[in-house]
C-alpha cells in the first residue's frame, strides 16, 4: 500500500508537505534543496499529482523535470498550458530560492510563459532549466526554456520573484 505522505524514487523515499520555518531561519535556499534532494527536508506535494521533480540544483539555477500525462490534457488533445506554466514557474522561482539567505522567503509577483509548439502526452519526459538574471535585496528575475527529449524547445518564459524577510 502506498503512503500519500511519501514518495520512492530511485530507491529513496521522501516525506512531503511544507518545509519547516526553522529551515529558512537557519539554510540558505541552496542548502534546502541539497536537503530536499537527499530527502531530509520534505518535499512539495505538488510533486507527486503533477508528474514533477526535482534534478539539479546550483545557485542561480533550478532543473526540474516532468512527465507529460493524458491527464494533462486540453480538449485539443495537447498537453494544458497550465500543466507547462506550472512545470515553468517551479524551476525558475526555485533558481531564485536557490539564492536566498538564511532568513529569506519570496513569493512569485509574475509569470511570463510563450509556448512555442504544443506538447503532446506521447512526448515523454521534458526538462525545465530555470536561471537567475538579476538578484536584488527585494526582487529577483529568472528566466529560463523547457525543452523536450529531443531538445526541441517547448515553451520559454521569464518569473519575477519578491523577496521578504519574516517580520
Amino acid at each position: 500500500m502506498s503512503n500519500p505522505d511519501t514518495i520512492t524514487e530511485n530507491g529513496k523515499t521522501h516525506t512531503l508537505g511544507a518545509l519547516p520555518k526553522k529551515a529558512f531561519h537557519e539554510m540558505t535556499g541552496l542548502d534546502i534543496f541539497e536537503r530536499m534532494m537527499a530527502g531530509e527536508l520534505p518535499a512539495p506535494p505538488i510533486m507527486v499529482h503533477s508528474n514533477i521533480r526535482m534534478k539539479d540544483f546550483t545557485e542561480g539555477r533550478a532543473v526540474f523535470t516532468g512527465l507529460p500525462a493524458k491527464e494533462f490534457l486540453n480538449p485539443l488533445g495537447t498537453v494544458h498550458g497550465g500543466w507547462i506554466s506550472t512545470l515553468i514557474d517551479t524551476a525558475l522561482s526555485c533558481a531564485v530560492h536557490t539564492t536566498l539567505k538564511p532568513g529569506e522567503f519570496y513569493t512569485t509577483t509574475s509569470l511570463t510563459v510563450n509556448m512555442v509548439r504544443p506538447l503532446l502526452p506521447t512526448s515523454g519526459e521534458v526538462i525545465c532549466e530555470g536561471r537567475i538574471v538579476h538578484r536584488g535585496s527585494r526582487l529577483a528575475t529568472s528566466e529560463g526554456d523547457l525543452k523536450d527529449a529531443n531538445g526541441k524547445l517547448i515553451a520559454h518564459g521569464t518569473v519575477s520573484c519578491m523577496i521578504m524577510k519574516p517580520s
